[in-house]
């Protein structure tokens, strides 16, 4: 079972999650004009003889401000993760946004052949998609319009992707998941709500290429995500960080002890299932 933590920006952190045996280490590049950070490459590099692989978010999609970018840090893996909403059915689909996310993909991989890419899915928050039935096989309703835009999509970027990786999409006002309610606005994560594992355990089961499973994963709920989503990989951020005394996140600071229970019973739950 492979672990991926995020969002991992110090040297410090990354080499404890290297002893603790995490496979892959994400970090994140926040702002295209301030892209340049050295703290950063350092801990991008750290994995560079060791079991582990890092992996980097660009919170930009421009081709030339990504391929500096790559150039600068030399990650393993390129993470994409913006925010590419499934409507009802798979003409909802951005067409235009959709084909210039394809293009970058292409390009990365004919530029950086030895960089693997990873392809995030929008899927519904577990309370939203609840609401309309959940779980997969034919239902009709918000579950199952999901299931066709993400088919669409599947079929979009599989050959451009060596991963894909569902994430939560919190949903607005009329149901629909638009930027603005998403945390980071335009991308899909760090949410600390858990997808729907419904529609996660069907993809796993579509998808032609390995899905990792993210949302809301944490040491309590880990276990149970593995047996009934059965994916490739668990991801988790928000909730292996540290909190503060209201008791919420701490974005960028990671809790080990919390990060060591995830890794063991991720790895338990992934030889039993």
């Amino acid at each position: 079972m492979l672990v991926q933590i995020y969002e991992i920006q110090d040297p410090r952190q990354a080499e404890r999650l290297i002893a603790l045996g995490v496979d892959h280490i994400g970090s994140v590049i926040l702002d295209q004009e301030r892209w340049r950070d050295p703290v950063i490459r350092e801990t991008v590099r750290l994995t560079a003889g060791t079991a582990s692989r890092s992996s980097l978010i660009p919170l930009f999609s421009d081709p030339e401000a990504v391929a500096r970018a790559l150039d600068y840090y030399r990650p393993d893996i390129l993470h994409c993760c913006e925010n590419i909403t499934p409507g009802p059915n798979a003409a909802d689909i951005p067409g235009e946004a959709t084909e210039k996310l394809y293009r970058l993909q292409e390009f990365v991989k004919d530029r950086f052949p030895a960089v693997q890419i990873m392809r995030s899915l929008p899927v519904p928050a577990a309370c939203a998609a609840a609401a309309g039935g959940g779980d997969a096989g034919g239902e009709r309703g918000p579950a199952a319009g999901h299931q066709t835009a993400l088919t669409a999509l599947i079929r979009i970027f599989a050959p451009v992707s060596d991963f894909f990786m569902t994430d939560t999409l919190l949903m607005g006002p009329g149901g629909a998941g638009g930027d603005a309610a998403q945390p980071v606005a335009g991308f899909v994560g760090i949410t600390g709500k858990t997808c729907d594992w419904g529609l996660a355990s069907w993809l796993v089961r579509t998808s032609p290429r390995p899905v990792i499973l993210a949302g809301g994963l944490g040491p309590d709920n880990v276990a149970a995500a593995i047996a009934r989503v059965r994916p490739a990989g668990v991801d988790s951020c928000t909730r292996t960080n540290m909190v503060d005394a209201q008791g919420c996140p701490i974005r960028f600071l990671k809790d080990f002890s919390k990060v060591q229970s995830f890794v063991a019973a991720a790895r338990r739950a992934g030889a039993a299932s």
